[in-house]
């Protein structure tokens, strides 16, 4: 009992924790669009376990194939994969069988679910972290639009069909992930150097980057706020969600204006819980 429970914490660091929870509370906000959790308790368990197992199996593989390069990175030399605390071969069987998991029980629950989420997964692991993600600083896009899938699959299960407000939601996701990844990308610019990893900042110049990111929190907030009116969303929280966005915007153009390390992690952390509070507010 005690080896399975030092398994466990060897694993979690493994799982990128906030990042899940933030990736699988963006697909029950979409299922909670279209219907009433009160009435739905037993799909919407099955939505939260197939999401949850899906993202986190994603995320092993990550690490599996990325632990070279993480080796490299001051800020990930500690994780299992890259120290050598769990083998290659332990972390890719156990990233195959959560993914398998998670995507089988997904295709169980309805077979349009299934296929987005199995979308997102080869997106994020073949597309982005395989074959894209040491080839090109445009990578993002691609880690971008398997962000934007889980939401799209909550809506889908709700829903049955894929929606207009589903993709618009799903682009928002899209839209949020440079504004996100690309300040991170800067305060870590040494580590992505080291590794050979190449970034926006790095290929273009930070004030490409600084542009990119404007433009993205701004499409982002658009993004948001059409999908918030495609769901008849109370006027009240729609205002909320304006202050929000407002308050991304204000500090993505002080990046551009005036840029600084504390405005970058500022952006940063900010991007976090401004998503965080719109997938609550689209619950709600």
């Amino acid at each position: 009992m005690k080896t399975f429970a030092n398994k466990l914490r060897l694993y979690a660091p493994l799982i990128k924790s906030p990042q899940t929870a933030l990736l699988v509370l963006t697909g029950v906000a979409g299922y909670l669009t279209i219907r009433c959790p009160v009435y739905n308790l037993a799909t919407l368990m099955g939505l939260f376990v197939s999401l949850l197992a899906s993202i986190s199996g994603s995320t092993v593989l990550n690490m599996w194939w990325d632990r070279d390069i993480d080796a490299k990175m001051r800020r990930t030399q500690g994780r299992p994969t890259a120290s050598g605390k769990i083998s290659p071969r332990e972390t890719l069987v156990v990233g195959l069988v959560i993914s398998a998991l998670g995507v089988g029980l997904a295709f169980v629950m309805d077979a349009l679910y299934g296929a987005v989420i199995f979308a997102g997964l080869f997106f994020d692991v073949v597309v982005y972290t395989i074959w894209l993600k040491r080839r090109s600083c445009w990578s993002i896009v691609f880690g971008g639009i398997s962000g934007g899938m889980p939401i799209l699959a909550g809506r889908a299960l709700g829903l049955g069909t894929i929606d207009w407000v589903g993709i618009v939601l799903a682009l928002g996701i899209l839209f949020w992930i440079p504004t996100h990844i690309m300040t991170f990308n800067m305060r870590y610019a040494e580590d992505y150097r080291a590794a050979g990893v190449p970034t926006v900042a790095e290929v273009y110049g930070a004030g490409v980057s600084r542009v990119i990111i404007a433009i993205s929190s701004l499409l982002a907030a658009l993004a948001m706020g059409a999908a918030s009116l495609g769901i008849g969303m109370d006027w009240g929280l729609i205002r909320l969600l304006v202050v929000e966005s407002l308050g991304l915007l204000i500090l993505a153009v002080f990046m551009v204006v005036r840029p600084t390390e504390r405005i970058n992690f500022g952006l940063f952390k900010y991007a976090s819980v401004y998503m965080l509070s719109s997938m609550v507010l689209m619950a709600i």
